[in-house]
């Protein structure tokens, strides 16, 4: 497995002050995600639970929706005599309908969309419903997981520069925690340890992370199942209308205590004001 981080040489300036010291820097390399040999997608990532990152994708795309669809997942070293780790081969059960990747695609670390080719490719379909998920959450559970969600954050405290997706029970029991230089692909090692734990669909589940909510975090959270998504900063208007479309209870600004329900309040149990 490659480093999650490293060193770099920095001139460190705070006022008048100049001081020329090392900083540790969260890595991001490329990943080539391949199925049967096929090369489908390149991710930019920080390494480390590549296999789930892998998984978590295939579930993202409809492809897979339960462990037994997966027969291997394998490092590639293509015959190179120091082999780089950042090149995956999944192989598919036979059971498994092998899609058309004619549309191969590269994802960045900022925007796993980048490079599909119009916004009904990622529109999937969902395997499992959430509209029904009958799970509530006190509202001062949702504003607490946040910090418990940086506080497993190892490689963060270090670099300061990884997003984070965790999954949490309704009582905000941390099931798993994941990080990554990109959002999209923190989501998918979740959603991956999901699939190799048996745990797909994520019924009754609180998934928390870093940054913004875009339409494609929106999307994954809906193939894998999960009801609540809660986000640190803005959803987009896409995906406060995907959210809507699903069912699902999206909440964005989740810090300092509050936060906005952009869909499905009914699923947010706000305490009831004191009598005066």
């Amino acid at each position: 497995m490659g480093r999650r981080s490293d060193r770099r040489k920095v001139l460190r300036l705070r006022g008048d002050a100049a001081t020329a010291r090392p900083d540790t820097l969260a890595v991001e390399e490329p990943l080539e995600i391949r199925v049967d040999g096929t090369a489908v997608a390149v991710t930019m990532r920080t390494p480390g639970d590549d296999v789930e990152l892998a998984a978590g994708f295939l579930v993202s795309e409809g492809v897979v929706g339960a462990a037994d669809d997966v027969v291997a997942i394998r490092f590639c070293d293509d015959g190179r005599p120091d082999p780089t780790h950042n090149v995956l081969d999944v192989t598919l059960a036979p059971h498994v309908a092998v899609p058309d990747f004619a549309r191969s695609f590269y994802t960045s670390s900022s925007c796993g969309v980048c490079g599909k080719d119009s916004l009904d490719a990622v529109r999937t379909t969902a395997r499992w419903s959430v509209a029904d998920d009958a799970v509530r959450v006190p509202a001062t559970l949702l504003a607490a997981l946040p910090d418990r969600l940086r506080d497993a954050q190892a490689v963060f405290e270090r670099t300061g520069g990884l997003h984070a997706a965790g999954l949490f029970t309704a009582a905000g029991e941390v099931l798993c925690v994941r990080e990554d230089v990109g959002r999209h692909n923190a989501v998918d090692k979740v959603v991956g340890w999901a699939l190799a734990e048996g745990r797909l669909p994520l019924a009754g589940t609180l998934l928390q992370v870093s940054g913004r909510t875009s339409f494609e975090l929106v999307q994954k959270a809906w193939m894998a199942g999960v009801p609540v998504l809660s986000a640190v900063s803005a959803p987009s208007t896409l995906a406060v209308d995907l959210a809507e479309e699903a069912g699902m209870t999206l909440a964005g600004f989740v810090r300092d205590g509050g936060m906005n329900v952009y869909a499905g309040a009914h699923r947010v149990a706000v305490a009831a004001p004191a009598a005066g």
